[in-house]
């Protein structure tokens, strides 16, 4: 159990007013709040020791080097990694994702390979695999679902083969709010030999992640979904791997030495983090960690999946709205999308935010999926450690007004 009247004190967004009327935030797989404890650290890197990191051997950088190294621990202890030396810092779980089908794939992709992704990925593990294939002749193959719309493994299992190189697939869908059978598909794609990728945006800020029980080859997400900064994301990959690619962009710390002639590239991690990096958000997320493993993962999971039942129950009373993917709890987590029969997506999204309801609407980056239901756009309700059962109870009541006012 986690005390979310407690935890919401440390938010002061969420205090505010929209429209005269108390802030529900309920578009937290868009992005999170930010607690004072992270809001604090920005402030106290800009105002008590701003500098640039690495190298320099005054107070300021000394301080400003240690402070960003600490925060890459914390985000290793989060997850479990085996060394800090695979926690690589990005912009976002987008960039992570063109990391690896630049640097690895387009050593390790050729004409004929196969890549499976699922129908579930959001754009940024769609697009990258896309164009790699266009550029090398590789197929782009799709995991089958059953009648459920959920993965098939039986036939996945018959479809992947020696010439699938890489499997690339979300722990938890954005839209559905599906959890995938992970543990399955990297079994299957280990005995086929191919390497593994996971987006995992939607479940390390929601669930207890453990990047060595998974075991996947790479993991990547973004701070801003997990009460940390936008702009700072992060790359997991097993450092054999990721000792053996090339770097993705030049210069700054990534080199170990330049002649006139040459270069060379320095150690993990800072072999994949060109220039100067992004240092006060870098150390906002390594906060934004500890708050999390404070309140607890698996208290963090049990509360949203209990919220995102609650939800599904409640919307599916409403007699003109239906509600996309498995109704299952034990299949999906806080994020609930739905469609009206005749009322637009944006028209509900537009009306809520009048009563201070803030929800997501559209396609949601996964525009082949939200499309695969007949639909161009669809409303989402996601839910964060902050959210509580009363603030479903608003939407609810919301909901019903936006049928009232187009009767």
């Amino acid at each position: 159990m986690i005390n979310t009247d407690k935890i919401r004190k440390d938010f002061p967004i969420l205090g505010e007013k929209v429209n005269g009327n108390d802030l529900v935030y309920l578009d937290n797989a868009a992005t999170s709040h930010k607690p004072k404890q992270v809001i604090n650290s920005l402030v106290d890197y800009y105002e008590k020791y701003n500098s640039n990191v690495h190298r320099g051997v005054h107070t300021l950088s000394v301080k400003a080097t240690d402070e960003f190294e600490k925060s890459r621990i914390s985000v290793q202890n989060f997850i479990n990694a085996k060394s800090s030396n695979e926690i690589i810092f990005t912009r976002n779980a987008s960039e992570s994702l063109n990391l690896i089908a630049y640097s690895w794939g387009k050593d390790n992709i050729n004409e004929g390979d196969e890549i499976f992704i699922t129908p579930f990925e959001h754009h940024s593990n769609i697009v990258p695999w896309q164009m790699l294939c266009k550029e090398k002749n590789a197929i782009l193959k799709y995991f089958p679902l059953d009648k459920n719309g959920d993965i098939n493994l039986e036939k996945f299992s018959k479809e992947i083969s020696k010439k699938t190189k890489l499997v690339s697939i979300t722990h938890m869908s954005n839209v559905l709010g599906t959890v995938l059978p992970l543990n399955e598909i990297i079994d299957l794609a280990k005995k086929n030999n191919a390497v593994t990728v996971v987006d995992a945006c939607q479940s390390v800020p929601h669930m207890p992640v453990d990047v060595q029980k998974i075991d996947s080859d790479f993991l990547c997400f973004s701070g801003h979904k997990m009460l940390g900064p936008t702009g700072i994301g992060v790359l997991h990959g097993k450092e054999e791997i990721l000792n053996d690619m090339s770097p993705f962009l030049y210069g700054g710390d990534m080199i170990s030495e330049v002649t006139y002639e040459d270069s060379k590239w320095n150690d993990l991690p800072y072999k994949f983090e060109a220039g100067t990096p992004n240092i006060a958000d870098s150390i906002a997320l390594g906060v934004a960690c500890e708050y999390l493993s404070n309140v607890g993962m698996e208290n963090i999971w049990n509360h949203e999946m209990e919220l995102g039942e609650y939800a599904v129950d409640e919307i599916s009373k409403l007699k003109n709205f239906k509600i996309l993917g498995n109704k299952s709890k034990e299949l999906r987590g806080g994020v609930v999308s739905f469609l009206h029969d005749t009322i637009h997506p944006h028209d509900i999204g537009s009306l809520l935010d009048g009563y201070g309801i803030a929800i997501r609407t559209g396609h949601h980056c996964a525009m082949p999926l939200v499309r695969s239901y007949g639909v161009v756009a669809a409303s989402r309700a996601s839910f964060y450690l902050y959210n509580k059962k009363d603030e479903i109870d608003k939407l609810i009541e919301g909901l019903k007004l936006v049928e009232d006012y187009f009767k």
